[in-house]
């Protein structure tokens, strides 16, 4: 089922995910921030987790959206947009499909984040990548979900560390 409505990125949220992002470099983890939104209201902030939680799982997103069902009761957040700072992995994109979310507005593209990975990846900083982008799996999912692609990505790719 494919929704109407078209989603329209906002300055101010993917800022809010980009100082998520440096909150979880801050604490040692991925610089990954993600939000979620609803109409003109932040419903969750959330940093990547994985390296503090020792949980491949806690991804920004993943995080984000949890966090945003715990506080609205529910498991679909069919009028909820998803901010984050990355393409989603097939995880992330799959969770945002599983919740029925209204669309996700990405940062930085895969493939810099692969070609970050390449270059700079060290026994600390491993930066893996599955390269199924998130638009192909966002597209096949029921319902579908909007995507919004490389919004402030230039912000969002100064974001990558690996120290």
């Amino acid at each position: 089922m494919l929704r109407l409505s078209m989603v329209k990125p906002e300055r101010k949220f993917m800022e809010a995910a980009i100082e998520e992002a440096k909150n979880a470099r801050q604490r040692g983890d991925y610089a990954f921030g993600a939000i979620v939104v609803r109409g003109d209201e932040i419903i969750a902030r959330a940093t990547n987790r994985s390296k503090i939680d020792k949980d491949v799982t806690q991804h920004a997103e993943v995080v984000a959206i949890r966090e945003a069902s715990r506080k609205l009761g529910t498991r679909y957040l069919e009028q909820c947009v998803l901010y984050t700072t990355h393409e989603p992995c097939p995880m992330c994109a799959g969770a945002a499909v599983w919740a029925n979310m209204q669309g996700v507005v990405s940062g930085a593209k895969i493939e810099d984040i692969s070609n970050y990975s390449l270059k700079n990846r060290n026994a600390e900083w491993k930066w893996r990548v599955i390269n199924i982008p998130a638009r192909e799996i966002l597209s096949r999912g029921d319902p579908k979900v909007e995507i919004v692609e490389e919004f402030m990505r230039d912000e969002c790719c100064s974001l990558f560390h690996s120290s």
